[in-house]
C-alpha cells in the first residue's frame, strides 16, 4: 500500500501523535497540584484523628469499661457482647444511611471514585464502631475513603465549575494523602493506589504525581502530629529487626511452598467471605449481629485455649506484627496454629458483614505462617516471616509490586536482603490464587434487531 502526503491511499488523513505530556506545561495542571498539595495538609490531619480515636477508644472499650463495671480485668467472655453491640451498630449504619457504610472488604481493595460528601458520615461510623471494637479488619480502605471523599467534596464546594477529572485528580490525591504514613512510606502507598486503579501509560506519572506531592506533605504532618500529641504515627514499619543473612538455596524452595500455601489459604478465605456476604447482605442487621458473635466467640475460644489475651485475636493485627515477630518464641506452634485458625475464621466473618480494610489482616496471617514454618530446618525467621507477608498480601490483593515493597520496607535493611525470597514467595502465590479464581466472562453486546 503506497502512502501519500495525506495518508494511506483511500483511507483517513493520519494525525501527528498528540503530546501526552502537554497537560503538565499548562497553568492548569500547576494549579492542581497547588490544590493536591493544599489539601494533603487537613485531609492527613482528619486521617490522623481518626486513627488516634481507634487507638483511644480500644482499651477503653476493652480495659477501662469492664473495670468501671466492678471486674478486676476484662473477662473470658467480653468479646462477645463487645463484638454483638459493633455488629449492631454497623448492621444499622450500612442499612439506614447513605452510602452503605463504604466499600464491602469482601470484594477486595478497589476504586471506584471518590464517595459524595453524603455518604462519609456512613463511611466514618461503620469504620469506627468496626475497627475500635474489635473486628479483624484494618483502616485502609475507610481512610482511602474518607481522603478521597473529603478532598473532592471540598474543591467542589470551592469551584463547582471544576472539571470532573480534575476534581476526580484531587480525590484520588486525598486518599494518598490519608494513607501517606499509615504503610511506613508515602512510596508504599502510591504503588499501593496505583496498583488498585490500573493506572498505566503516559499518563501514570502525570495523575500520580499530585497525589505523590499530596502524600509526601501528608507524611510530614503524619510526623508532626504524632510529636506533638505523643500518640506516635500509626505507621506499619517495624523497627529493631535484626540483620538477616543472605538467601540460601533451601530458602528458595521455601519460597516456592509459601507462595502455594498463600495461594491456597487466600481463595479459601476470599470464598468463605463472599458466600458468607451472600448471606449478610440479605439479612443485613440481624447477620451483621451474627457475624459479630463470631467474632467475639472465636476470640475467647483462643483466649481459653492459650491463656492470652483475646486482643492478641481481635483487631488487624497491625500493632502486634512487631510483638509477633520480636516474641515469636513466646508461642508454642499449637498456639501459633490455633492463632491462624481463629484469626482466619474472623477475618472472613468480619470481611463478609463489617466495614474496613482486608490488608492488615492478611499481612498479619501471612506472618503468622511465616513464623510457624521458621521452625523447620533450612527457614530463617525474617525470610519466613517476610515471605509469609508478601505471599499472603498478594494472593488476597492482587496487587504484586505493592506486596513485594510492603513485605521489604516493612523489614528495613534485612528486608532489602531477602526481597529475592520475597518476589518468588509473591509470584508463585500470585499466580496460584489466580489459576484457583473461576475467570470471569464479559458481557457481550447485544446483537442488533433486524429492522
Amino acid at each position: 500500500m503506497s502512502v501519500g502526503p495525506a495518508g494511506p491511499v483511500g483511507g483517513a488523513p493520519t494525525t501527528a501523535p498528540q503530546d501526552p505530556y502537554a497537560l503538565v506545561r499548562t497553568r492548569g495542571y500547576l494549579k492542581l497540584l497547588l490544590v493536591a498539595g493544599a489539601i494533603g495538609v487537613p485531609v492527613c490531619a482528619v486521617a490522623f484523628g481518626f486513627l488516634a480515636l481507634v487507638h483511644e477508644l480500644e482499651p477503653l472499650i476493652y480495659q477501662d469499661l469492664p473495670r468501671a463495671l466492678g471486674f478486676a480485668g476484662p473477662p473470658l467472655w467480653w468479646p462477645v457482647p463487645m463484638l454483638l453491640v459493633a455488629g449492631l451498630l454497623v448492621g444499622l449504619t450500612v442499612r439506614y444511611l447513605p452510602g452503605g457504610g463504604g466499600h464491602e472488604p469482601a470484594d477486595g481493595l478497589a476504586l471506584s471514585g471518590a464517595p459524595p460528601l453524603s455518604a462519609l458520615p456512613g463511611v466514618f461510623l461503620a469504620a469506627l464502631a468496626s475497627l475500635s471494637f474489635g473486628v479483624v479488619l484494618g483502616p485502609e480502605a475507610p481512610l482511602i475513603a474518607l481522603g478521597g471523599g473529603l478532598a473532592a467534596g471540598a474543591v467542589r464546594l470551592l469551584n463547582r465549575n471544576m472539571p470532573a477529572q480534575a476534581a476526580a485528580a484531587v480525590g484520588a490525591a486525598g486518599s494518598f494523602a490519608a494513607i501517606s504514613a499509615l504503610l511506613g512510606s508515602p512510596l508504599l502507598g502510591a504503588f499501593l493506589l496505583m496498583e488498585v486503579s490500573g493506572l498505566g501509560g503516559p499518563m501514570l506519572g502525570i495523575v500520580l504525581l499530585p497525589g505523590l506531592l499530596a502524600s509526601g506533605l501528608g507524611a510530614l504532618i503524619f510526623t508532626g502530629l504524632g510529636d506533638w500529641t505523643g500518640l506516635g504515627t500509626y505507621s506499619l514499619a517495624l523497627h529493631d529487626i535484626p540483620r538477616a543473612a543472605g538467601p540460601t538455596i533451601p530458602e528458595f524452595g521455601w519460597a516456592l511452598v509459601i507462595g502455594l500455601a498463600a495461594g491456597f489459604a487466600a481463595t479459601g478465605v476470599r470464598r468463605l467471605a463472599r458466600y458468607l456476604k451472600g448471606h449478610v447482605v440479605r439479612h443485613r442487621v440481624p447477620a451483621t449481629i451474627v457475624m459479630g458473635l463470631v467474632v467475639g466467640a472465636l476470640a475467647t475460644a483462643f483466649a481459653a485455649a492459650t491463656g492470652k489475651p483475646a486482643s492478641e485475636m481481635l483487631y488487624s493485627g497491625q500493632s502486634a506484627l512487631g510483638s509477633l515477630f520480636r516474641d515469636s518464641a513466646g508461642y508454642t506452634v499449637g498456639a501459633l496454629l490455633l492463632l491462624i485458625l481463629c484469626k482466619g475464621l474472623a477475618y472472613c466473618a468480619s470481611l463478609s458483614a463489617f466495614r474496613g480494610g482486608p490488608i492488615f489482616p492478611a499481612l498479619f496471617l501471612g506472618a503468622a505462617g511465616g513464623v510457624v514454618l521458621s521452625h523447620l530446618p533450612g527457614l530463617s525467621l525474617t525470610a519466613a516471616f517476610a515471605m509469609g507477608v508478601g505471599a499472603m498480601c498478594v494472593a488476597m490483593l492482587r496487587l504484586p509490586m505493592t506486596s513485594v515493597l510492603l513485605a521489604t520496607l516493612l523489614l528495613g535493611k534485612s528486608g532489602l536482603t531477602v526481597m529475592p525470597l520475597v518476589i518468588v514467595a509473591v509470584v508463585v502465590a500470585y499466580v496460584v490464587a489466580l489459576r484457583l479464581t473461576p475467570a470471569t466472562v464479559p458481557d457481550l453486546p447485544s446483537a442488533p434487531h433486524p429492522a
